[in-house]
Order: structure tokens, then sequence, then C-alpha cells
């Protein structure tokens, strides 16, 4: 398993990749869907920050902060993932999940909100990876589909996360006709 510095480092070089992709994107090209199935570029943005900030952050706080009401210390990963931290990454599938409205974002409001936030969680990123060096193991909290993660699986897990989406991008940006 890589270390939450070389992880941070990724981290970074996506968002940056992340914040120049969006340089050359303007809004409509950011809210336009290819059909009412699909997710636009910038709800894809949405995604990525909400995730990170309400989700995968929470619950590295919640296993640093040692709540016992919230932790769970037993249980393993599920199969997907054991395979998901053994490879390092997610398989290069797509994920669907049924719209809804407590999953599928909202379309972002400007470029400012997305480049603010994409800013935000990697400086929230930064102030985080220290604290995982003290981080007990066996504070875990539930992932949906992985199982139980501890702080530092959270950690690994939003790079992994990010670094998986741009396949997303790729794909939306060739279906919209956004590169050559």
């Amino acid at each position: 398993m890589r270390s939450t510095a070389e992880a941070l480092q990724a981290f970074e070089a996506t968002v940056e990749r992340y914040l120049s992709e969006l340089e050359n994107l303007d809004m409509e090209q950011l809210l336009k869907k290819t059909d009412e199935e699909e997710w636009s570029i910038g709800q894809m943005y949405m995604h990525l920050i909400q995730s990170a900030q309400f989700m995968h952050l929470s619950h590295i706080d919640q296993c640093l902060a040692e709540s016992e009401a919230t932790l769970v210390h037993t249980g393993e990963k599920t199969e997907q993932g054991r395979a998901v931290f053994e490879l390092g990454s997610f398989p290069p599938v797509r994920i669907r999940v049924p719209a809804s409205p407590q999953y599928t974002p909202q379309q972002p409001g400007s470029k400012q909100q997305l480049s603010e936030g994409l800013r935000g969680v990697l400086e929230r990123m930064k102030r985080t990876e220290p604290a995982l060096l003290q981080a007990p193991e066996r504070n875990k909290m539930p992932h949906p589909r992985l199982g139980p993660l501890n702080a530092k699986e959270w950690f690994l897990l939003i790079e992994m996360h990010y670094r998986h989406h741009l396949l997303q991008l790729d794909r939306l940006k060739r279906e919209l006709n956004l590169q050559a």
C-alpha cells in the first residue's frame, strides 16, 4: 500500500490536472449533458468535491477523533474493498448509480466554485496527512461498497477516487467533442 505522503503528491498532481482542464472549459461545456442519465462535467466536479468534503474527509476526522459512537472496530473489507486496495486503484470500469436527489450532484454555479472547491479539498488533505501517522488502525468507518476503512485508507481512497474519475472526464470530453 502506498504511503500517505506519496498519495498526497499524486493527489496534488491529479487536482492540478482537473484545474487545468477546468481552465479550458466554459460554463456551457461544463453544464452540457449527452443525455439525462449522464452527469455533466460540472456535476462530476461537484461529486468529487462533495464526496471528499462530506464523506471521505469527514470519515477521516471521525476516525481521528475516536468518537466511539460512530466507529466500527470489527469487520473486514469486502472482496471489492480488498481488491481496490491491493490494486491501489479502482478497476477501469464505469460505476453507475441510479439518479437520485441524495446522490446526483447539482450543476455548478460557476467555474470559481469548482476551482475553489478543488483547492479546498487539496488544502484539507495537506492539513490532514501529518495526523495520519498517529491514527489508530482499529478506528474504522464503514464504506457502502468497500467495507470498514481506517483513516489512512479513507485518505488513500480520495486519491484513487479522483484518479478514477479522470476516465469519466476523458470519456465525457470525447462524447461532447471537446478534444481531438
